[in-house]
C-alpha cells in the first residue's frame, strides 16, 4: 500500500472527514431535536460507550444532519474538558510558569515538555494503540507461507483453512480499530496542543512591551498562529514514528529470519542504506524549511502592511510598485520552495523504490549463499517489505516534520521569550489615601531601555485630583511619550511614577474594534442606559446613530474602516467616558474633528461630563489651553514651561512661539475687515450626517458580512482549472503514464517472483535462479525510473501552479476597488495569502497525486485478485458500491466541516491583529481577561469543526476498512472452496499478499478522495479572490493624456451624483461647480457632508453614478486610473509611513536623486532631524512609522508632494496632527512652492482656508455656498460666516472659567 494508509503528507492539512454504524447508545431519533441547538450541547464523545467510541458511532447524528443540509457552526457541538482550550490552556500555562518560577529561561525543550504535559494521556493511549496495530499488521505476512503450503497440500482439514481465514480477518479488524482510534487520538491531542499554544501566544501579545513589539511585525506574529502553531498541532501524526520504526523493522527482520535465515541480515543492511540518505537530505530540508519560513514571514509582513494602507497606495498610484515588491519577496520564497520540493521529491522517490531495492538485495543474497527460494517464503518476504515500506516511506516525512516543527517551536519560543511590560513602572497609590492623582519625580524615560538618550528627561510633575492639565509642544517634542509613561508603556530609566486611581486613554490614532458600535462604547462593561445615552450625547454621536441603518447595532469594519476619522475619534472618547475612570488621558483627540464638533466635545466632555475628573489632554488647538489648571510645554523631551495660561504666556519663548503662531492665524480673520458680531450659535449635538460607504443601507445589510463560503460539492471545474493551470495540463498525462507504468512493473515483478520460484523444496523451478534475479532487477530499475519521473513532474506542476495562482490572486486583489477592502477584514485576505497559499505550495499537489496513485494501486490489487478468483467480483461490486455510498453520505458533512475550519480561522487572526495594535488601550482599561476569553471562544469555534472533522474521517475509514476486511475474508473462503489444483498456489499466494493491503488501500482511496476534497477548498478560496471585480484599467493606451497634463489645473464638476453602493442613498446629490486653475479652494462642512467623498471621486476611488469631473477639459473617467492618480497629489488625513527607510518612504517609485530628496526634507522642516540620525536617508522606519511621531509622519507626507510637485494638490485635513506653528509653517511652504498650483483643502481649522481664493460649503451632499471667503464673510447670515465667528469665539478663550 506504499505508505498509503498513512498519508500524513495530506492528512495533516485541514483535516478530513467520513460514514455506517449508528450509535446505539444515542438513538438517531434524537438528531432532529438537536439540529436547532446542537452547538449548545457538548459533543456526544464525552459520554459515549466503549463500543460507540471504537466505532465512532457517537458522530452519526452530526453526519446525518450534514447529509440533510449544509452544516453551520451552530450545528457542531461544543468540546468538553481538556479538548476545549479553557481546559488545555491552564495546564500549559501552569507548567511554563512553574518552570519560569524555578528561575529557568524558556527554552524549546521547556515548551516541548509543557506540551507533552498538556497531552500526555493522548500520547500514552496512542502509543499502546500504535503497538497493537503494528503487531496485528504483521500477522498476515507471518502466516502467508503457511497458507501457501496449506493450499499446495492436500487441504484435508477444511477446519484448518477456516481457522486461517478467521485469524486473517481478526488481525485485520484489530489492525483497523486500533489504527483508526490511534489516528483520531493523535489529532485530538494535536488540536488541543494547537489551541493551548495559540492562547499562549495571544496572552503574550497582551503583555509584550512596546519596545519588544517593534522587532516583531504583525505579519510575523500572524504566521506564528496561522502556520507555526498549526504545524505543531499536526506533529501529533508523527510523534510515535521514531520508536515505532525500530519496532516495525525489528518485527520485519524477525519474519525474514524465519523465512530466509541469515539473508535477513542483507535486508537489514539494505534498509540502513536506504535510510542513510535521510541524514544529508533531512538537514538540507531543514535548512530550506527555515529559509522558506523566514521569506514567508517577510512577505506576510509586507502584505499585512500593504492591506492596512491600500487606500493611500491607490491615491498615490503606488499599488503596482508595492505589488512588485510582494512579487519580489515571493520570488525569493519560491526559490527556497523549489529547493524544498525538489529535496522532498528526491526523498519520496528513494523510499517508493525502497521495498524493491531491499527485495533485490535480499533475494540476491539468498541466491549467492544458496538459501532456497520458495514462493511462499518469497511472498511472505514481499508482504513484509510492503509493510516495511510504510515506516520507511514515512521516515522522510517524519524527519522533515521534526525539522519543521523544531523551526516552528524555536520561533514561538523566541516570541514567548520577549520582554513583557514591566508592571512595576507605575506605582498605584491606595484609593482615597491622598489627593494626588499623578506624581512623576525625577522621571527619565526611554523607549529603548539601553538607549543613552532618553525620550523624556527630568520630568517632575504633581497633578491633584480633578485638575485639567494641557500638554502642548511642537512636533516630536515627546507629548505622546509623556502620556505613555503615565500609562506605564515607556521603560523607566530612573525616577518614579505614582498614580492614584483608575485610568482611561484616548489614543491619537483611533483604535476601534470590529464589532457593533454599542460593544465599542461599553467595552466589556454592563449596559447602564442612562449613562450610555449621556455619553452618546456628550460625544455628539446621537445624530450619527440616527442615520446609520442599524443605529448602535451597526457593525464596524476592521479598524473602523466604515466610519469617518471624526466618528472614530468620537467613538474612542465615548468608550473612555463610559468607563467612569478617575484619570483621563487624551492624546489630541480634537484634531480629527471639525472646529464645530471639537468645540462641542471640549465643552461637553472635558468641562461637562468630566468636570470632577483628572484630565490630561494633549492639544494643538491653542484655544483649548486657557481653561487648563496647568499647562505643560514640552520641547525635546523636557518640560520647558509649566503653569496657568496667563502665568506662562510671557515667561518663555516656547509657549509664545505656539500662541504667537495661533494669533497670527487669527489675525487673518481680523484682517478681513468685517464686523461680524459673534452671536455664539448653539452647538448642535452631533455631526449632521455620517454618510460613508457603510451607511443608510436600503436593504438593511451590514457592510462587513460573514465570510462567504461555497456550499455543496467542490465543482469539477475547480479541479480542472487547477490541474490545467500549469502548461495547460500538458504534464498531467506524463504523470499518469509514469504512475501506471510503475504499478504495472511492480505487479509484473511480484508476478515473476511468484511464478518463477518453486512452491516447495524439491520442485524444479521454471527458470534458473540467476535469470529470476536478473529479470526482477531489470523490472526494479524500470520502476525506479518511473517513480523518479513521476515525482519530478508532479513537483514541477505543483510548483508552477502555486506560482501562477499566487500571481493571479495578488494581481486581482491589488486591482480590486477600495470598496472590497472596506468590506473585507484583512484577516480574510491574509488567510488566503498564508494558510491557503501554503496548502497550494506544499500540500495540494501531493494530495491530488497520492489520490490518483492510490486509485491505480487499488485497481492493480482488484485485477490481481480477480484473475485468481473471478467470484470475488460478486463481493467487490456491492462492497465498492457501499463504500462509494458511504463516502457520498459522509462527504457533505466533511466538506462543510473543512470549509468551517477555513472560515473560523480568519477571525482568530483578525482578533489577534486587532489586539496587538490596541494592546495599549486594552491594558489601560484592564480588559486583558475579557479579550483572552474572546480569543478562547474563537479558538474553540475553530477547534470544534476540526475535532469533529478528524472524527468524521475515522468514522468513514473504519466502515470502509471493515467492508474491505469482509471482502478479503470472502476471497480467502473462495480460495478454500475452489477444487484443489485449479489454481497455482504461488499465484494464489500472490493474490493473498496483495489482498492483505486491500482494506488499507480501499480506505486509503476513500480517505484520500475526502482529503483531496477538503484541501482543494484552499484552491477554491483562492479562485474566489481571482474573480473579484476590478477597478477601471490603470492605463488606457488609446486615451492617454499628454505628459504636461494637467497644465492649467482647472477642475469642472458637472452634476456629480455619487453613492457607495447601488442599494445606498446618494452621498453627493448633484454638485456643479468649477475649481479654477492655479487657485486655492477650501472645502468646509460638518463631518459627513460629503467632503471626503468629493475627494475620493476626484481620484476615482469611488466612481460617479451620474455626472462627470473634467480636469483641463478631459473627462477623468475616460483615462486610466494611474494616468489620473499619478498627476494628482494628496496629503491624506491619516499620515502613513511604511516599513523601510526615509528614502523609500519619500520616493517609493525611485524617481528622484538624493539631492532632490534632501531639498524636499529641508522644505518640510525635517532635514535637520534626518541628518541627526545615523543612517541619514537610509534611517530605519518601523512598521506603521511607529518610531516617528504623528506630526513627523505628516511632514513626510508633505515631503512626498513637494517631490512630485503636481499641478493639482489636495490637502485632506492634512494639518490635523500638527501644532499651530507647524501648521502655519506648512501653509507658508505650500504658498511658496505651489503658488501656481490648484490647491483643494479640506480643513478643520478655519484659518487654513481663509487665505484661499474660494470656499465651498457642503451640506448633506449639496453645495450650500461657493464664493470667495471675503464675499461669504460679508454676509453675516452665511454658514461660512457663522463657522468663522464660532471659531473666532472659542479661540478667544470662551471656555475661560
Amino acid at each position: 500500500m506504499e505508505g498509503a494508509d498513512r498519508d500524513r503528507d495530506s492528512a495533516g492539512d485541514n483535516d478530513l472527514r467520513q460514514p455506517f454504524f449508528t450509535d446505539t447508545s444515542k438513538p438517531a431519533a434524537n438528531s432532529r431535536s438537536r439540529e436547532s441547538n446542537y452547538s449548545e450541547t457538548v459533543t456526544p464523545y464525552a459520554n459515549s460507550s466503549i463500543f460507540s467510541l471504537l466505532t465512532f458511532s457517537w458522530l452519526s447524528p452530526l453526519i446525518a444532519i450534514g447529509h440533510k443540509k449544509p452544516l453551520d457552526l451552530e450545528d457542531v457541538p461544543q468540546l468538553s474538558g481538556v479538548d476545549s482550550v479553557t481546559g488545555s490552556f491552564p495546564i500549559l500555562r501552569h507548567k511554563l510558569e512553574r518552570d519560569r518560577f524555578n528561575g529557568k529561561k524558556l527554552t524549546t525543550f521547556n515548551l516541548v515538555i509543557a506540551l507533552i504535559h498538556t497531552t500526555w494521556i493522548d500520547i500514552v493511549v496512542t502509543a499502546i494503540l500504535a503497538l497493537l496495530y503494528t503487531l496485528a499488521s504483521y500477522v498476515g505476512p507471518y502466516l502467508i507461507d503457511a497458507f501457501v503450503q496449506f493450499l499446495h497440500g492436500s487441504q484435508d482439514s477444511k477446519y484448518e483453512g477456516y481457522l486461517f481465514v478467521f485469524v486473517f480477518f481478526l488481525a485485520k479488524v484489530v489492525e483497523s480499530v486500533s489504527q483508526r482510534y490511534w489516528f483520531f487520538k493523535l489529532q485530538q491531542g494535536g488540536i488541543r496542543a494547537r489551541a493551548a499554544l495559540v492562547a499562549m501566544i495571544y496572552q503574550k501579545g497582551l503583555t509584550v512591551s512596546s519596545r519588544s513589539k517593534l522587532g516583531q511585525s504583525s505579519g510575523e506574529i500572524t504566521n506564528l498562529i496561522a502556520i507555526d502553531a498549526e504545524r505543531i498541532g499536526e506533529f501529533g501524526w508523527y510523534i510515535h514514528d521514531p520508536w515505532l520504526v525500530i519496532v516495525q523493522v525489528g518485527l520485519a527482520l524477525g519474519i525474514l529470519y524465519l523465512n530466509l535465515g541469515f539473508a535477513s541480515l542483507a535486508a537489514l543492511v539494505a534498509i540502513v542504506i536506504v535510510m542513510l540518505p535521510n541524514i544529508p537530505l533531512g538537514s538540507l530540508q531543514q535548512k530550506f524549511q527555515e529559509e522558506l519560513m523566514t521569506s514567508k514571514d517577510k512577505r506576510m509582513r509586507k502584505t499585512s502592511e500593504i492591506l492596512r494602507n491600500m487606500r493611500i497606495l491607490k491615491l498615490q498610484a503606488w499599488e503596482m510598485k508595492f505589488l512588485s515588491r510582494i512579487i519580489e519577496l515571493r520570488s525569493l520564497e519560491t526559490g527556497w520552495l523549489r529547493k524544498y520540493l525538489s529535496t522532498s521529491a528526491t526523498i519520496v522517490s528513494i523510499f517508493w523504490v525502497a521495498p524493491t531495492f531491499v527485495a533485490v538485495v535480499t533475494f540476491g543474497t539468498c541466491m549467492l549463499v544458496g538459501i532456497p527460494l520458495e514462493s511462499g517464503k518469497i511472498l511472505s518476504a514481499v508482504a513484509t517489505f510492503k509493510i516495511l515500506q510504510q515506516p520507511i516511506y514515512n521516515l522522510p516525512d517524519t524527519v522533515a516534520m521534526i525539522t519543521q516543527t523544531k523551526v516552528s517551536l524555536d520561533r514561538i519560543v523566541s516570541y514567548l521569550s520577549l520582554d513583557d511590560l514591566d508592571s512595576g513602572l507605575v506605582e498605584m497609590l491606595p484609593r482615597g489615601c491622598s489627593d494626588v492623582a499623578i506624581e512623576i519625580t525625577n522621571g527619565n524615560f526611554s523607549w529603548d531601555g539601553l538607549s543613552a538618550e532618553p525620550v523624556l528627561k527630568d520630568i517632575n510633575i504633581k497633578v491633584d485630583r480633578g485638575m485639567k492639565v494641557a500638554v502642548c509642544g511642537t512636533v516630536g517634542s515627546g507629548k505622546s511619550s509623556f502620556l505613555s509613561c503615565i500609562l506605564g508603556e515607556v521603560p523607566k530609566v530612573s525616577g518614579s511614577v505614582k498614580l492614584g486611581g483608575t485610568k482611561a486613554y484616548v489614543a491619537q490614532s483611533p483604535w476601534i474594534q470590529s464589532g457593533k458600535i454599542e460593544e465599542n462604547v461599553l467595552f466589556g462593561n454592563e449596559m447602564d442606559r442612562i449613562r450610555y445615552d449621556k455619553v452618546l450625547e456628550a460625544c455628539a454621536l446621537k445624530k450619527d446613530l440616527e442615520i446609520l441603518p442599524f443605529g448602535d447595532q451597526t457593525v464596524i469594519g476592521e479598524r473602523g474602516i466604515n466610519l469617518s476619522g471624526g466618528q472614530k475619534q468620537r467613538l474612542q472618547i465615548a468608550r473612555a467616558l463610559y468607563q467612569d475612570a478617575d484619570i483621563y488621558l487624551f492624546d489630541d483627540p480634537f484634531s480629527a474633528v471639525d472646529a464645530h464638533t471639537g468645540s462641542h466635545l471640549f465643552k461637553e466632555c472635558l468641562l461637562g461630563f468630566l468636570e470632577s475628573k483628572t484630565v490630561i489632554y494633549i492639544t494643538h488647538q491653542v484655544e483649548f489651553l486657557p481653561v487648563a489648571d496647568l499647562i505643560l510645554v514640552l520641547k525635546a523631551g523636557r518640560i520647558k514651561q509649566a503653569g496657568k495660561y496667563n502665568d506662562i504666556l510671557n515667561s518663555g519663548s516656547d509657549f509664545m512661539e505656539l500662541v504667537g503662531a495661533h494669533k497670527e492665524a487669527l489675525s487673518v480673520i481680523d484682517s478681513i475687515n468685517t464686523s461680524i458680531e459673534h452671536d455664539n450659535p448653539q452647538v448642535i449635538e452631533g455631526d449632521r450626517s455620517a454618510v460613508k460607504s457603510d451607511n443608510a443601507d436600503g436593504t438593511n445589510k451590514q457592510l462587513v458580512q460573514k465570510e462567504e463560503r461555497e456550499k455543496g460539492s467542490v465543482g469539477v471545474s475547480i479541479y480542472w482549472k487547477y490541474i490545467t493551470s500549469a502548461y495547460r495540463g500538458a504534464l498531467v498525462p506524463c504523470i499518469l503514464l509514469t504512475a501506471v507504468l510503475f504499478e504495472l512493473l511492480q505487479v509484473a515483478s511480484n508476478y515473476w517472483l511468484a511464478w518463477a520460484s518453486p512452491v516447495s523444496q524439491g520442485m524444479v523451478p521454471p527458470v534458473e535462479g540467476s535469470t529470476l534475479i536478473t529479470v526482477y532487477t531489470g523490472l526494479a530499475i524500470g520502476s525506479t525510473f518511473c517513480i523518479f519521473g513521476r515525482a519530478m513532474w508532479l513537483t514541477t506542476v505543483g510548483y508552477k501552479t502555486a506560482k501562477l495562482l499566487f500571481n493571479k490572486m495578488h494581481l486581482c486583489i491589488f486591482h480590486a476597488p477600495m470598496s472590497f477592502f472596506d468590506a473585507t477584514p484583512s484577516g480574510r485576505i491574509l488567510n488566503r495569502a498564508s494558510t491557503d497559499q501554503t496548502a497550494v505550495d506544499l500540500t495540494i499537489p501531493n494530495a491530488v497525486g497520492v489520490f490518483v496513485f492510490a486509485v491505480i494501486q487499488l485497481l492493480a490489487v482488484i485485477a490481481v485478485m480477480s484473475q485468481i478468483s473471478w467470484q470475488v467480483f460478486l463481493v467487490f461490486v456491492p462492497v465498492i458500491a457501499s463504500c462509494i455510498w458511504l463516502q457520498q453520505y459522509y462527504i457533505s458533512t466533511a466538506r462543510e466541516l473543512a470549509r468551517l475550519v477555513g472560515v473560523c480561522k480568519a477571525p482568530i487572526i483578525q482578533h489577534f491583529s486587532e489586539t496587538v495594535s490596541g494592546s495599549t488601550t486594552i491594558r489601560c482599561f484592564r480588559q486583558e481577561d475579557r479579550f483572552q476569553d474572546t480569543n478562547m471562544k474563537l479558538l474553540d469555534g475553530y477547534s470544534r469543526p476540526n475535532f469533529h472533522s478528524a472524527a468524521a474521517r475515522e468514522w468513514l475509514s473504519f466502515r470502509v476498512e471493515l467492508l474491505s476486511s469482509v471482502t478479503f475474508a470472502f476471497f480467502l473462503i473462495f480460495l478454500l472452496v475452489i477444487p484443489n489444483g485449479t489454481i497455482d498456489p504461488s499465484i494464489a499466494g500472490l493474490a493473498v499478499t496483495y489482498g492483505l493491503n486491500l482494506n488499507i488501500l480501499q480506505a486509503s482511496v476513500i480517505w484520500k478522495l475526502s482529503n483531496m476534497e477538503n484541501v482543494i477548498i484552499s484552491v477554491e478560496r483562492i479562485f474566489q479572490y481571482m474573480s473579484i471585480p476590478s477597478e477601471g484599467p490603470l492605463v488606457i493606451e488609446s486615451s492617454r493624456p499628454n505628459d504636461l497634463w494637467p497644465s492649467h489645473g482647472k477642475i469642472d464638476i458637472c452634476d456629480l451624483q455619487v453613492r457607495y453602493a447601488s442599494h445606498m442613498p446618494l452621498v453627493l446629490r448633484g454638485l456643479t461647480c468649477t475649481f479654477h486653475g492655479g487657485k486655492k479652494t477650501g472645502i468646509v462642512g460638518r463631518t459627513g457632508s460629503g467632503k471626503s467623498t468629493l475627494i475620493q471621486t476626484l481620484f476615482r476611488i469611488v466612481e460617479p453614478n451620474v455626472g462627470a469631473i473634467f480636469i483641463d477639459e478631459i473627462n477623468i473617467s475616460s483615462i486610466g486610473l494611474h494616468d489620473l492618480r499619478s498627476r494628482l497629489s494628496i496629503i491624506p488625513q491619516d499620515p502613513t509611513m511604511f516599513q523601510g527607510t526615509v528614502r523609500t518612504n519619500l520616493d517609493p517609485l525611485e524617481q528622484y536623486n538624493d539631492e532632490q530628496i534632501w531639498e524636499a526634507l529641508d522644505k518640510c522642516q525635517l532635514g535637520s532631524e534626518v541628518r541627526r540620525k545615523e543612517g541619514k536617508l537610509d534611517s530605519a522606519v518601523d512598521e506603521n512609522g511607529e518610531n516617528w511621531s504623528m506630526g513627523q509622519r505628516q511632514l513626510i507626507c508633505l515631503g512626498r508632494v513637494l517631490l512630485k510637485k503636481n499641478k493639482i494638490l489636495v490637502l485632506d485635513e492634512a494639518t490635523a496632527s500638527v501644532d499651530t506653528s507647524t501648521d502655519y509653517m506648512i501653509q507658508q511652504t505650500l504658498d511658496q512652492h505651489f503658488f501656481d498650483s490648484t490647491i483643494i483643502t479640506i480643513a478643520h481649522r478655519i484659518t487654513s482656508v481663509l487665505n484661499g481664493h474660494m470656499v465651498l460649503v457642503l451640506e448633506q451632499g449639496l453645495i450650500e455656498e461657493y464664493n470667495s471667503p471675503l464675499k461669504l464673510l460679508e454676509n453675516k447670515s452665511s454658514s461660512f460666516a457663522k463657522l468663522v465667528a464660532e471659531y473666532r469665539g472659542r479661540s478667544s478663550s470662551s471656555y475661560q472659567t
